[in-house]
């Protein structure tokens, strides 16, 4: 396993997407355990984009433009979709003092749809992987096996690290009427910046 693919992967992950911002979402309105599970979820999310890249679906995603744009969309759709949720302080992001079965279900099923429905993630593994397999190396899928299961368990380390903080300060934020009011449209803010990011982004 090369240096640089470990530092250009923790590069990407660290980056704050969606899948950060519904892990820490999780963490400030349920508490650490629902962190952990929303990162989960988000690392779950990214097994068929991994699944596409190394079969080679992901080319034809980023081939046919009708596929991509449907994707895309259905994502900004569900992104602006969790801003509402946010909102009304409905769904995955209702603050609660506890999570039970059903709750969890609801995070971990949330947090798997939202890095499905981003096609960017596809493209990514198609572009990513590559560059880390030798031309000379005698099994390339294996190799890219290997490389993107690193790549899951470093996102799920750092989701943990990023809902176990939001976590840590959910009482200084839920005891707060104004604050915990501010959280939500923040979130919904940044969840429908994220939707029209990736309204205009391109194959």
């Amino acid at each position: 396993m090369s240096i640089d693919f470990l530092v250009t992967s923790l590069i990407v992950i660290i980056s704050p997407g969606t899948g950060v911002l519904y892990t820490m979402a999780a963490g400030l309105s349920r508490g650490s355990r629902a962190s952990v599970i929303a990162a989960f979820g988000c690392t779950l999310g990214i097994i068929p984009h991994m699944t596409a890249a190394i079969i080679g679906l992901a080319a034809l995603l980023h081939a046919s433009a009708l596929a991509f744009q449907t994707l895309k969309y259905l994502g900004v759709a569900y992104l602006l979709y969790m801003a509402w949720n946010a909102l009304r302080e409905q769904g995955a992001l209702r603050v609660e003092k506890e999570i039970g079965t059903r709750s969890a279900m609801q995070v971990i099923t949330t947090a798997i749809l939202i890095n499905i429905l981003n096609p960017k993630l596809s493209i990514f593994f198609y572009a990513f992987l590559p560059q880390f397999v030798s031309a000379s190396e005698p099994h390339p899928l294996s190799r890219m096996f290997e490389l993107s299961t690193v790549f899951m368990l470093l996102t799920f380390a750092v989701f943990i690290g990023y809902g176990l903080f939001a976590a840590s300060i959910r009482k200084h934020v839920t005891s707060r009427p104004r604050v915990l009011t501010w959280m939500r449209r923040t979130f919904a803010g940044a969840f429908v910046a994220l939707g029209v990011k990736l309204a205009f982004a391109d194959r």
